[in-house]
């Protein structure tokens, strides 16, 4: 038979907690790669951009198993593989790296900014459905095909507007103004994509998502990447320039000033030279 299933088992607290944690990853990720764009080399520069595709990544992975913990299987109780929880974190934090580094190191230019959209945003949405293999609910787990489609759509399209912001965007509040933008386009596609599940189970099963195994597993795997976040946020907080929006450009050299006119020192100048009668 096909159970009910509900995205808010616990009313408005999960997706709201998720859209906070995926506002919070994308404008550390924005913050870090603004301050990446002062160093045109080195391994500050590196330093940085690794430090932001960590906070996007977990960001979107965070939001997306707290919005999981609002997930029910009403005669079902879910549980999930851990190694395959696992990778999916190491999914989303390697395929935002690749579009982070590609725009960081080659710009915001058409070809590049549409090859790393796509590629991180296939990646965000390998990560989830990834995550939904880990799901268990002692039934069937269905797709449709169209709304599938749909939601990886949107995770491109996002992907590639987040990547263009975080080399085109450097104002602080208009870095805010992004990740709002950023994390609701981040919690719409993964309410897309739930919204193609379809699980059919057996027999109902004793049990149910307010299981305290359940939420025990989750917030274990959640202190991770939340931590991660934290310590990102506390760099960020204690920069100035990451702060302040300040683009310095240490590496490169002072502009030279042009000469004074007219010119006042000559080689073979002989302004002083005394004749004798």
């Amino acid at each position: 038979m096909t159970a009910d299933v509900s995205e808010f088992h616990y009313g408005l607290v999960t997706p709201i907690a998720a859209y906070l944690m995926a506002c919070l990853g994308a404008v550390l990720a924005l913050r870090c790669t603004t301050r990446s764009l002062a160093r045109r080399h080195g391994e500050k520069r590196f330093g940085w951009l690794a430090l932001g595709a960590v906070s996007l990544g977990c960001g979107i992975w965070t939001m997306h198993f707290i919005a999981m913990i609002g997930f029910s299987v009403d005669g079902a109780l879910v549980s999930y593989d851990t190694g395959r929880t696992v990778l999916s974190l190491f999914v989303a934090i390697a395929v935002v790296a690749v579009g982070v580094f590609l725009v960081g190191y080659r710009g915001s230019g058409p070809v590049t900014l549409g090859i790393a959209g796509v590629l991180t945003g296939l990646g965000v949405a390998a990560m989830h459905y990834l995550g939904m293999t880990a799901m268990n609910t002692g039934g069937t787990v269905h797709y449709n095909t169209t709304v599938v489609v749909l939601s990886v759509v949107i995770a491109v399209v996002a992907a590639t507007a987040a990547l263009w912001a975080a080399v085109s965007i450097s104002a602080v509040w208009a870095t805010v103004g992004a990740s709002l933008v950023m994390g609701a386009a981040v919690a719409t596609m993964h309410y897309t994509g739930m919204a193609a599940v379809s699980v059919h189970v057996a027999q109902a099963q004793s049990g149910g998502q307010s299981s305290t195994s359940l939420l025990a597993f989750l917030l274990v795997m959640l202190a991770g990447p939340v931590a991660a976040l934290v310590l990102a946020a506390a760099i960020v907080m204690f920069d100035p320039e990451v702060v302040g929006g300040q683009r310095n450009w240490p590496d490169q050299p002072a502009p030279a000033t042009a000469p004074p006119w007219p010119p006042t020192d000559h080689t073979h100048s002989v302004p002083n030279r005394r004749y004798t009668p």
